[in-house]
């Protein structure tokens, strides 16, 4: 039962039975201060237990060995093929087909199932894209003799166009943790923040490590796709809860004092991507924002922000870490309805 926090603090007996309980645990002592605070169990961080085995394969599990040690996929390709994979398996399963051995009719109504489900052509694409690598593996491992999806053409992918949130839209999802007086909601605040106003990867964030934030600079050095590190400036107003993270909630988050992980969840693991996104699904439920929105949805609203303010689109790629300009160039098409107050335009500043 999460424990609710009065301007910071708890009543002193649930203090002293949140203290004791973890005092049994062989929990390290905690400075008074600290103390303040009592860690919760959030929903929203709680991995969910699988209810049964469907769509799961020992044949997926050694393809992705495959392609890990053959190709240079990035972690987060293969964690998106793994589960396009398993989606496919149990599909597979739903139609009573016990193994690998099907045919390109069965490949296409599976297509069109996804399609029923509304996903975007680019998922599509990725998802046939696996199933089509997949099935070569099988092939050239001999356990298929022909590959069923060999000829089936990409679904079309025409001009991505991202979703960005509205002014009053991050104004609702920046305050939506403070209505939760719990030790994760100044984490949660401190993520929002952080990402609304840096643009970083949500990979990017969770990946952070506490020496990353310069407190005394103001900056923030993080570690992009191909092992490219960026330094960015963090704005004034996301220092305050960042800082208010580190000394109060970090502490109680913390199980091991070695911990170098900035964003821990309420284990004291470093928060996932996983658990990144069920914490804002949460948040944005709260904030009453409509549709699907994602992590990535918030880096995609800033750099709206920056191209409708006036930056130049070779700032906004240097600051979004892009490796080519074509991909930045997409956010001239969505520029922003309003801008946010104190939004970078003009000029951006990027920190070496």
């Amino acid at each position: 039962m999460a424990q609710t926090l009065d301007h910071g603090g708890v009543d002193t007996a649930a203090a002293s039975q949140a203290r004791s309980t973890r005092g049994r645990a062989s929990k390290p002592t905690l400075p008074p201060e600290a103390r303040r605070l009592v860690p919760v169990e959030s929903q929203e961080t709680r991995p969910k237990t699988p209810s049964s085995p469907v769509g799961m394969s020992p044949d997926i599990d050694e393809f992705l060995a495959d392609i890990r040690s053959e190709k240079r996929l990035s972690v987060n390709t293969l964690v998106a093929y793994g589960n396009d994979l398993r989606q496919f398996r149990g599909y597979l399963d739903r139609q009573g087909i016990k193994d690998w051995d099907t045919d390109a009719a069965t490949v296409l109504n599976f297509v069109a199932w996804l399609k029923d489900q509304a996903y975007a052509p680019a998922s599509l694409a990725r998802k046939l894209a696996a199933t089509r690598t997949f099935f070569a593996f099988l092939v050239r491992r001999g356990t298929l003799r022909s590959d069923p999806a060999a000829r089936i053409g990409t679904p079309r992918v025409g001009p991505f166009t991202p979703r960005t949130l509205t002014t009053e839209e991050i104004h609702r999802l920046l305050l939506a943790p403070t209505g939760r007086h719990t030790v994760e909601a100044l984490r949660d605040q401190a993520m929002f923040e952080l990402l609304a106003s840096t643009g970083m990867r949500v990979s990017e964030v969770v990946s952070l490590d506490v020496g990353d934030i310069d407190v005394a600079s103001g900056t923030v050095k993080c570690m992009g796709r191909g092992g490219r590190a960026r330094t960015l400036p963090i704005d004034a107003r996301v220092l305050a809860p960042l800082q208010t993270y580190l000394q109060r909630g970090r502490l109680l988050l913390a199980r091991e004092p070695g911990s170098s992980a900035l964003f821990l969840n309420h284990r004291g693991d470093r928060l996932t991507r996983q658990g990144f996104w069920l914490v804002l699904k949460g948040y944005a439920k709260d904030a009453g924002i409509a549709g699907t929105l994602t992590p990535h949805t918030l880096r995609h609203s800033f750099a709206a922000q920056l191209i409708g303010g006036g930056a130049l689109l070779r700032e906004v790629q240097q600051r979004l870490g892009h490796a080519s300009i074509s991909t930045t160039q997409m956010y001239r098409q969505n520029p922003p309805a309003t801008t946010l107050p104190g939004a970078p335009g003009g000029h951006l500043t990027i920190v070496r």
